[in-house]
């Protein structure tokens, strides 16, 4: 087995009996043992070798499901049932849930082997896999650098090659920016593409579930499975997309024309190490695409009006961890208010209390309308600054975060620092469309990513864009000290 393969070399290994789906589960978990990066926080060691082994009496019985039997990791967001799901928090330190995520219940199906759950940001929030309770994460490039976050967990075991796949989940960059930081493919979907189920919540109104791959072929496929509709999830959303139900066994669907795409001037203009991006742009020009100039005007408004809305719907949502019916409960409390009040004060961590405090005074009588009201349009101002720019042009093509890998600690006393790592993932985010990013090269031996913005639910048109710019790059399968991703099984 080489030491990195992707995920369709794994599955036709798989299909040919080149190796057993146990075999490959205990090469796994023999890997995950030697990590050093802290990338999981469970390692589900049981449960994944009783799959792989139900995963072989499947093909033996003529099931040839592509990710049958191909083990992957899950973000610790995501439901599990009879499994832990932290949420990377005191809060949620036992929590196992009863039931399974919608997304866990679909990859389940495929026949996936869960070989465990990975590190995060606390709940979600952060940009650097450093608010975990169950402490940071390393980047595999350099471990003395984040891995990017809050998807951090799930991004440095692609790299790493501890998994070929991982889920991971995006409010506002939570997926984008780790994969650019640790130089794996990213898949943001259209808000609403795959069901919020399960998923413990952050921010309801931006949450989204995607994909974390070597590779954009890789992404598709696990797109296909994570994919459809759910009547548990208000917010899924029900479509027929021929070209999304013939991934599995067709892969992405071929540009048949060339692209216009479009580069925002606001995403370039601080750009200080914009020579990758551009080779990105001569690269996709070479292969017969127009690239223009566009504007996004309200780009600048993002980030505030992102951190209001998301703290105000997160102040929401975590109002449920009280200490009395599930989570952290404080010893001996003294009064009700008290079983609240130190609950919720040890349970949570310090990012996690900034955002319920501020989410909670921009919700307060006397600033609602001052502050959530107007962040709310204006994210409708950014939803608009995209529709007219997709009036234009196919795509969008941006630098993915401001900087590589930066080191642990470096912005942890600065949180508007670190809230501008998020300063070109947050519109796309805000105005609910898909995105990925892509590896595009380096700076100082650390990857950076390139980003692709497409109209809602158009993510064959990303796949597709990534896919043709990875035919012509290996960015992709660079990794760590040398090794190379193998694109072909190696026995």
């Amino acid at each position: 087995m080489p030491a990195i393969t992707t995920l369709r070399a794994m599955s036709s290994a798989l299909r040919n009996r080149e190796i057993s789906s146990v075999e490959l589960t205990e090469e796994h978990l023999a890997n995950i043992a030697k990590d050093e990066t802290n990338s999981f926080i469970t390692v589900a060691k049981e449960r994944a070798l009783e799959q792989a082994n139900q995963a072989q009496r499947r093909r033996e019985q003529g099931e040839h499901h592509p990710l049958l039997g191909v083990p992957l990791a899950h973000k610790d967001i995501f439901c599990t049932q009879g499994l832990a799901t932290t949420c990377g928090s005191r809060m949620l330190a036992n929590f196992i849930a009863p039931y399974d995520a919608h997304v866990v219940t679909r990859l389940n199906q495929a026949g996936m082997v869960t070989i465990g759950k990975t590190n995060m940001d606390e709940f979600a929030m952060g940009s650097s896999n450093e608010s975990s309770h169950f402490g940071p994460v390393s980047n595999p490039w350099n471990t003395d650098t984040v891995p990017g976050g809050s998807s951090g967990g799930s991004a440095a075991a692609v790299a790493a090659g501890l998994v070929t796949c991982a889920t991971g989940t995006d409010t506002g960059g939570s997926i984008r920016q780790p994969a650019a930081l640790c130089g794996i493919t990213g898949l943001k979907p259209t808000y609403g593409r795959i069901s919020r189920y399960g998923m413990i919540a952050f921010a309801s109104s931006l949450d989204q579930a995607g994909t974390m791959t070597c590779d954009a072929e890789d992404a598709a496929l696990m797109l296909s499975a994570m994919a459809g509709f759910d009547d548990k999830d208000s917010t899924s959303a029900q479509r027929q997309d021929a070209w999304l139900a013939d991934l599995a066994e067709h892969g992405i669907p071929k540009l048949n024309r060339s692209l216009k795409i479009g580069l925002p001037k606001e995403y370039y203009a601080d750009l200080s190490n914009g020579g990758a991006i551009e080779a990105v742009q001569e690269t996709l020009a070479e292969q017969g695409h127009k690239l223009v100039d566009v504007s996004l005007p309200h780009t600048q408004a993002a980030i505030p009006a992102y951190y209001v809305i998301a703290g105000a719907e997160a102040s929401t949502n975590l109002s449920r961890y009280d200490g009395v019916r599930f989570g952290h409960r404080c010893e001996n409390p003294q009064s009700l208010n008290d079983l609240y009040t130190r609950s919720r004060s040890e349970g949570f961590g310090d990012e996690v209390k900034r955002r319920i405090l501020t989410g909670t005074y921009t919700l307060s009588v006397g600033y609602f309308d001052a502050y959530y009201i107007k962040a709310q349009q204006i994210r409708r101002l950014i939803a608009d600054d995209f529709s007219k720019a997709f009036a234009d042009v196919d795509v969008l093509l941006t630098p993915t975060s401001p900087t590589p890998a930066f080191r642990k600690g470096q912005l942890s006393s600065d949180p508007i620092a670190m809230y501008q790592q998020d300063l070109y993932t947050v519109p796309t985010s805000l105005a609910g469309l898909p995105a990925l990013s892509m590896p595009c090269g380096f700076v100082n031996g650390l990857p950076i990513g390139a980003q692709l913005i497409a109209p809602a639910f158009r993510e064959d048109v990303l796949l597709g864009l990534a896919a043709a710019y990875q035919q012509h790059s290996d960015w992709h399968l660079q990794r760590p000290n040398g090794v190379r991703v193998s694109q072909e099984w190696e026995a």
